[in-house]
């Protein structure tokens, strides 16, 4: 039996992007913060609980994206430590996690103390609280612009001759900027939905719709929160991508001189796939002459073939 591994002993899966969506989230990190304290400041000195209020929601938030920013430099700075055995490619997935799961923490009580006011209505200050919401909406822009580069986020994978590239500015693999994004997003709902209720409340006398929106805004982040989640948690736990993997056999077999007995892909970065490959193959065919074919998989950054002669 022989082992071919890669002859390069560097891993360094860390996105193309990476130090640019580093930065985008420092920016995003900074007007949150700005935000929060204004409003907090705003709260004590006009005794409006209005304020107060989204100002601590804003922390919430605040804490998320810090979360987001801390990895990038974490990522970054250890980016050629030995003691992370494939990189630190999956730390943003990590940051990700965490910051779902806040994200799910937030919607919770949303939804929580929607339904109280919903039975138990409150007073509202339609004017002020409107104008928070305004407010609050328009660094949610800013921010979301921030980190998608001024262009709305999206991604297309384009299939050519079995081979997937990511065109156009989306946020690819990286959960941890789309963590972030989400973040921005769902506070945009959040005021989004309050300007409407409150609108209506104050001009039709719907006060009952303030509350029933914050039900709605809380079950839609609590969706998104349950999806990054699921794509953090499915890098961290090394579940196969099995488009790559498919690819990998097609290229590989095609011929009928090699046979694979063994195979495991994953993602060990935003871009980056690491590939064992176990075959049983003809004597004509080397070990070298299966990486060459399987050098037309660009997915895969890290390949380590297991050689046996059939």
């Amino acid at each position: 039996m022989a082992l071919a591994k890669n002859h390069s002993h560097e891993h360094v899966f860390l996105s193309a992007s990476h130090d640019d969506n580093a930065r985008r989230t420092r920016w995003v990190v900074v007007l949150t913060l700005v935000m929060m304290v204004g409003e907090i400041a705003a709260g004590y000195v006009t005794g409006s609980m209005a304020l107060l209020a989204d100002g601590f929601h804003m922390a919430t938030h605040a804490g998320a994206l810090g979360i987001a920013a801390a990895a990038y430099s974490f990522a970054r700075r250890n980016a050629n430590n030995s003691r992370f055995s494939f990189g630190t490619g999956k730390v943003g997935d990590l940051a990700g996690f965490a910051s779902a799961l806040i994200l799910m923490l937030v919607a919770l009580g949303i939804g929580v103390e929607s339904l109280i006011r919903l039975f138990q209505p409150t007073q509202v200050a339609f004017g002020e609280a409107t104008l928070i919401a305004v407010v609050g909406l328009l660094v949610n822009i800013v921010s979301a612009l921030v980190l998608s580069g001024g262009h709305p986020a999206h991604q297309h994978d384009h299939h050519d001759h079995g081979h997937r590239h990511a065109h156009g500015h989306s946020h690819g693999g990286d959960n941890n900027l789309r963590s972030a994004y989400v973040h921005v997003l769902a506070d945009a709902l959040t005021s989004v939905l309050a300007i409407a209720a409150l609108l209506a409340g104050r001009y039709l006398g719907w006060v009952w719709l303030d509350p029933v929106m914050g039900i709605v805004g809380a079950a839609v982040i609590a969706k998104w929160s349950v999806g990054l989640i699921r794509q953090s948690a499915n890098v961290l736990l090394d579940v196969t991508d099995d488009q790559v993997a498919e690819e990998i056999r097609d290229v590989l077999q095609a011929d009928g001189d090699v046979q694979i007995t063994d195979l495991h892909v994953w993602k060990v970065g935003p871009d980056a796939r690491a590939a064992i490959v176990s075959v049983l193959a003809k004597v004509e065919v080397t070990a070298d002459a299966i990486r060459e074919r399987l050098s037309v998989v660009h997915e895969v950054s890290h390949l380590t073939i297991e050689y046996r002669i059939a």
